[in-house]
């Protein structure tokens, strides 16, 4: 298979499931039945392990070790966006039958914008080996950094220099008044944003800070750009799906950010350390799984006290 016909098959499939679940967020006015969560979860988890099983059996069990480990890291820091994507919903009072809607139009900026930053990344380290081991030093900084952020109030929507230029600058109103899902309103002949569109602003705009951090992540695992990409939009693509299987879930998961503070930490000290120390790609894979699992494991069991 030729590197053309596999990107051409893998955007023609992503657009498929695309247009089917946009379609079906279209038509449905209600939230998701957590039923139909799972099943969407399940749905993407099962096409990004048949693609990773597809490039292990064409490419080999290195590229495939390469796909499953950057999207189990990518998959894994994701889930740390759910935590301020649930604030942002709180502050600004999303519906919840608008959050659906909502995280796929995210969903899809996001996917362009980390599609440009992989590409170019990826073309830069295969050029310039020597930028992992700085991308490695963001990572060990990144890693600390999370250990001492608050897990509370690290979102401020009114102080976002983006939100405050919209607010400024767009005609803005309150939205339909049926209630109905809309980015744009027309209003007396004009055009005017709604409150919905300043949540999707401020969704992309936080996806892309925390993508500064994943991403040399992912390329510490591997330079491949079919690899990186396409692991990388699995990964974000079930990240929507997610969040409203763990919406109810995630302020009980005490545990999760030491954990992924830990494999921040422990890939970017395998890409500082890499000209001297060559750690296997199946390491690498069985530790990071190692550390979410540990962290789910040990959150279900003990879980945070009331008030903690």
């Amino acid at each position: 298979m030729t590197a053309t016909v596999a990107w051409v098959a893998f955007c023609v499939g992503v657009l498929g499931v695309l247009a089917l679940d946009l379609g079906l967020a279209g038509r449905q006015a209600r939230a998701p039945s957590q039923r139909e969560a799972v099943g969407w979860v399940a749905l993407w988890v099962t096409l990004s392990v048949a693609l990773g099983g597809a490039v292990w059996a064409v490419r080999g069990a290195d590229a495939g070790l390469q796909f499953f480990g950057s999207y189990l890291v990518e998959y894994a820091l994701s889930v740390d966006n759910l935590f301020v994507f649930l604030m942002l919903f709180e502050a600004f009072r999303v519906r919840p039958e608008h959050r659906r809607p909502l995280l796929l139009w995210g969903v899809l900026g996001a996917v362009v914008l980390r599609g440009c930053l992989l590409f170019s990344g990826a073309a830069l380290v295969r050029r310039f080996q020597w930028l992992l081991v700085p991308f490695g030093g963001l990572l060990l900084f990144t890693a600390v950094k999370l250990l001492w952020q608050p897990a509370e109030g690290e979102v401020a929507p009114r102080e976002n220099a983006v939100v405050r230029a919209a607010r400024r600058f767009l005609p803005m109103t309150e939205g339909p008044a049926t209630g109905q899902f809309a980015l744009v309103v027309r209003e007396h002949g004009r055009l005017f944003v709604t409150p919905l569109f300043l949540v999707l602003v401020m969704v992309e705009t936080t996806d892309l800070l925390f993508a500064f951090d994943s991403i040399p992540a992912v390329l510490g695992m591997s330079q491949d750009t079919f690899i990186v990409v396409t692991s990388n939009v699995c990964a974000v693509l079930g990240l929507r799906s997610l969040f409203l299987v763990l919406e109810g879930m995630m302020r009980r998961m005490a545990y999760l950010k030491p954990a992924l503070a830990a494999v921040l930490a422990f890939v970017g000290a395998k890409m500082v350390l890499d000209p001297w120390l060559h750690v296997p790609l199946w390491l690498s894979l069985l530790v990071i799984a190692g550390l979410l699992a540990t962290a789910v494991l040990a959150s279900s069991v003990r879980p945070p006290r009331a008030g903690a």
